[in-house]
């Protein structure tokens, strides 16, 4: 299979692959270095997947199960974009975070708002049953079968040291570290993001002061949504794109929240770099399979040692 001028191999059971070049290895010690930049390249983008699922659970305190769907709706938007308009997804991403924005609004809306004060058994039912319909909408519109984009403007490795690195992985990384550092300054240098804060300390004493917070609880929900819809738009250039494909993120996601802390974005960046590495390393050395295990192993070890999480305020 090629993607981008580049030989693909397929790894996992989520339908990850990663670009992998057939070179010999000068000792094999640059195949362990392989794998832990790869681990790493990774976790950045966890950390932004996780970032906005740490946001909207600590300001509505709502567990929202359809996370990784909206990271799925834009998969698949940057998939069409590029099918139909042939924009590569490198440009489409204002407007798909935008889109996803709105999304992240209306279902807070229509849909969670109304699930605030009936408890959280109809809160998990609520955002589950999101989770299905955005699941069983996209097999219906779009098949079950799998799309990828092909020769996208970011593609193939580059060479250091004998270390290949994805490109696709390293742009995505980036701007997924970038992502993470600007939700955490609009959180605490904007008034907006002060509210927020404000609300999630004390929905009552916010009130008081002035603030609406069903508006912040609907500016979290976007911000949430659009955070994600970037991860989504960074991992279609190596990714497999399907309906169940948010499923394992969403997973992941949950596990990178909670290991760093609620209230902590750069805890959450780095639980996702570690999550990442763990992955990768677990992969290599224990197998594949395994992987999902070894990540929640290491989250019950820390949470066992600090139950808030590494960098937790609450």
């Amino acid at each position: 299979m090629k993607s981008g001028g580049s030989d693909v191999s397929w790894h996992g059971e989520e339908g990850f692959f990663v670009q992998v070049k057939e070179v010999e290895m000068e000792g094999g010690v640059n195949i362990l270095t392989q794998v832990i930049v790869s681990g790493l390249l990774m976790g950045g983008i966890y950390a932004l997947v996780a970032v906005g699922l740490s946001v909207t659970w600590g300001v509505t305190e709502i567990v929202n199960f359809a996370h990784g769907d909206f990271m799925m709706l834009s998969m698949f938007s940057a998939f069409f974009i590029w099918k139909y308009l042939g924009i590569d997804s490198i440009y489409s991403f204002p407007i798909i975070m935008a889109a996803l924005f709105v999304v992240g609004v209306v279902c807070y809306k229509l849909l969670v708002s109304k699930t605030l004060h009936a408890g959280f058994i109809p809160q998990i039912f609520a955002t589950f049953g999101l989770l299905l319909f955005l699941e069983s909408a996209a097999q219906f519109l779009w098949t079950p079968n799998f799309k990828m984009i092909e020769n996208p403007v970011i593609h193939g490795s580059i060479n250091i040291g004998g270390i290949y690195i994805s490109v696709p992985q390293l742009v995505g990384c980036v701007i997924a570290v970038g992502g993470v550092v600007c939700i955490n300054w609009f959180l605490t240098k904007t008034e907006w993001g002060l509210a927020i804060q404000a609300t999630t300390e004390s929905r009552d004493t916010a009130a008081l002061m002035g603030i609406n917070s069903e508006a912040m609880f609907a500016l979290s929900w976007g911000i949430g949504a659009a955070s994600v819809a970037l991860a989504g738009v960074l991992i279609s250039n190596f990714f497999y794109i399907f309906p169940q494909v948010g499923l394992s993120f969403t997973t992941i996601a949950f596990v990178t929240v909670a290991l760093g802390g609620f209230g902590s974005l750069y805890g959450t960046l780095l639980a996702g770099l570690m999550i990442g590495l763990v992955e990768s390393l677990g992969g290599f050395f224990v197998g594949p399979q395994y992987k999902l295990a070894i990540i929640f192993v290491l989250y019950l070890i820390v949470v066992s040692i600090k139950p808030k999480g590494m960098f937790g305020r609450y």
